[in-house]
C-alpha cells in the first residue's frame, strides 16, 4: 500500500475536494475574510525552513476564541477534513506542512495575557502571546518567563513542540513551565488540564501528554505558565577555547561542581566566523563559550571568578564578561541569530537544522566524534548548542543543486542521530519529531512507539489532527 493509501485510510474516508469546498465555504460564511484560501497565505502557513518540501493547507483559519476553535476543529471532523494548529511558524521539521491538505489553524490572534498572579508567580495567557510579548508585558512587576528558544515563537507552539533553549539548564523546558492549559481535542471538545498549584497528584498528567504532542493530540488555546523572579544581578560573558573538547569539559566541570549557571552555549569556530560577519562581533575564530550568570552582585560575580578558573584549566582563554543590558544584549542577539548567520556562510546554499541530546557526561565526546564526521565528509556544518544540558546543533549548508551532497549530509545526519542513541541520548532535545525525524523515532523508542500510535488512536481516531507528523503514514 503507498504511504498516501495508508495514511488515507486511517483518515477514514477522507473528504473529496467537492466536500472540501463545501465545508471551507460554511467557514467563510460563518467566519467572513478570516478563512482564506489565498494561495501565498496557505504557502506561507506551510514554511519548514528545511529540505523538506512545502506542502500547503487548502486553506487558512484565523480563530480567536477556544470556541471558535472547537466549532472549526468540530467542523472538520465531521467532514474528515485535517486541521493543522499554526503559532507563527518558526518549527523546524516540517511540524506546519499539510501532507494530505486540510485547514491550518492560526492562532496569532489570540494573544491576550489572561491574568498575572504575581504572589504566586504564574499567569495565564492565549496561545498566540510569543514570550517576548509576556516579557515586556511583566517588565514593571520584577518577574520573567524564561524559556527562550530564540525565536519569538508563540507560546501555544512551545507548548506544542515542547520547547527549550538557552535558559534550560537553569529554569527547565517547557514541559516544567506549564501548570496547566487549554485543548480542543479531535472531536471539538474544550479540556482543562493541570491547574495553578506547584504540584498534583490527581490522576493521568494530562498536561504533559498535550506538551510535546505536536499538534496530533489536540490544539492548545490557553496556558498557564511559570514565572520567576528577575535576578538581582545579571553577568554575561564570553570564554574562547582552544579545543571543542576543552569547552565541553569546561561545561561538565562547571555543572558537576553544582555551579548555577543560566545559559552556557556553545559555538565552535566555524559559526563564530558566522556570526562575527552577520552580527559585527570581533570574537576570536575559535571554540567559544557564551555564558550568563543570574544571582545577587557578589553571588554572580563569585560565579564568573570559578568558571574563568575552570575553563583556564580546560585550555580556555580569558572571560570576558559584560554587565550593562545593551552589552548583554548584543551578545545573547548574535546566539539568538545563529542560524541566519550561519546562512550567510554559505549565499545561495539550502541549511539544514538539526539538533541531538546527551548525557553531560557524554557531550565532549559526542562533539568530538561529530566534528570529525564533518571534516571528514568536507561539509560546511556549524555546531552550536546549549551545552548546559546536552544539546546541541548541527547545521549543514549544502549546495541545493547537489544530489550528491545531499546523500552525504542524509548519511551524516542518520549517523548523527545512531551516534547520539549510543551515547544514551536521543534523536533530538527540542526540534521534534515532525516530519522530519519520523524514522528515528522507532530506534529511539522501540515498542514505546505502539504505546503513542494507541494514544493518538483513541484521541483522534479519524487522524485529523496533524496527520502525517510524529508517525509514519499508515499508523
Amino acid at each position: 500500500m503507498s504511504t498516501v493509501a495508508a495514511a488515507s485510510e486511517w483518515l477514514g474516508n477522507p473528504a473529496s475536494p467537492e466536500d472540501k469546498d463545501a465545508l471551507f465555504a460554511r467557514l467563510s460564511a460563518r467566519f467572513g475574510d478570516r478563512l482564506s484560501r489565498s494561495e501565498v497565505l496557505r504557502e506561507q502557513h506551510a514554511n519548514t525552513l528545511t529540505w523538506l518540501k512545502v506542502q500547503a493547507p487548502d486553506a487558512v483559519l484565523f480563530a480567536e476564541t477556544t470556541e471558535e476553535v472547537s466549532e472549526a476543529v468540530s467542523a472538520c471532523a465531521a467532514a474528515r477534513v485535517p486541521v493543522i494548529p499554526f503559532g507563527v511558524g518558526t518549527s523546524l521539521e516540517g511540524q506546519l506542512n499539510a501532507p494530505f491538505g486540510g485547514l491550518s489553524l492560526d492562532l496569532s490572534r489570540m494573544n491576550a495575557i489572561l491574568a498575572v498572579h504575581e504572589n504566586d508567580l504564574d499567569c495565564a495567557v492565549q496561545a498566540g502571546v510569543t514570550r517576548k510579548q509576556l516579557n515586556a508585558h511583566l517588565r514593571d512587576t520584577g518577574l520573567f518567563f524564561p524559556v527562550d528558544p530564540g525565536a519569538d515563537a508563540s507560546l501555544g507552539g512551545m507548548g506544542a513542540t515542547r520547547a527549550s533553549g538557552t535558559n534550560a539548564v537553569r529554569y527547565g523546558t517547557m514541559r516544567d513551565a506549564v501548570l496547566g492549559l487549554t485543548a480542543v481535542l479531535a472531536d471539538g471538545r474544550i479540556v482543562t488540564t493541570g491547574g495553578r498549584a506547584r504540584k498534583s497528584a490527581a490522576g493521568y498528567d494530562l498536561t504533559r501528554l498535550l506538551v510535546g504532542s505536536e499538534g496530533t493530540l489536540g490544539v492548545i488555546t490557553e496556558l498557564t505558565l511559570k514565572l520567576y523572579g528577575i535576578p538581582e544581578t545579571i553577568l554575561s560573558g564570553v570564554c574562547p577555547f582552544e579545543t571543542l573538547e576543552g569547552a565541553c569539559n569546561a561545561t561538565i566541570a562547571a555543572l558537576q561542581m553544582g555551579l548555577p549557571l543560566a545559559r552556557i552555549e556553545l559555538l565552535d569556530e566555524v559559526q563564530v566566523r558566522g556570526c562575527n560577519a552577520y552580527s559585527k562581533l570581533s570574537l576570536p575564530e575559535t571554540p567559544t563559550l557564551f555564558l550568563e550568570f543570574h544571582g545577587s552582585e557578589a553571588g554572580a560575580r563569585e560565579q564568573v571568578e570559578t568558571f574563568a578558573a575552570i575553563a583556564e584549566a580546560e585550555g580556555g582563554g580569558a572571560l570576558d564578561w559584560a554587565e550593562r543590558p545593551e552589552d548583554r544584549n548584543r551578545l545573547w542577539q548574535a546566539r539568538h541569530d545563529a542560524y541566519w548567520a550561519a546562512r550567510g556562510l554559505r549565499p545561495g546554499g539550502d541549511l539544514i537544522a538539526t539538533d541531538v541530546c546527551v548525557p553531560i557526561s557524554a557531550l565532549a565526546a559526542c562533539v568530538a566524534e561529530t566534528k570529525q564526521d564533518i571534516e571528514r565528509l568536507g561539509l560546511l556544518a556549524p555546531i552550536v548548542g546549549h551545552v548546559g544540558d546536552g544539546n546541541f546543533h548541527v547545521m549543514p549548508l549544502i549546495d541545493p543543486d547537489s544530489a550528491e551532497e545531499r546523500t552525504r549530509v542524509r548519511a551524516f545526519l542518520d549517523r548523527l542521530v545512531d551516534r547520539a542513541l549510543r551515547f544514551e541520548g536521543t534523536c533530538t532535545g527540542e526540534h521534534g519529531i515532525g516530519q522530519g525525524k519520523i524514522g528515528y523515532l522507532v530506534a529511539e523508542h522501540g515498542a514505546g512507539v505502539d504505546v503513542m500510535i494507541a494514544i493518538k488512536k483513541a484521541l483522534d481516531p479519524l487522524n485529523i489532527l496533524n496527520p502525517g507528523k510524529i508517525f509514519a503514514a499508515g499508523y
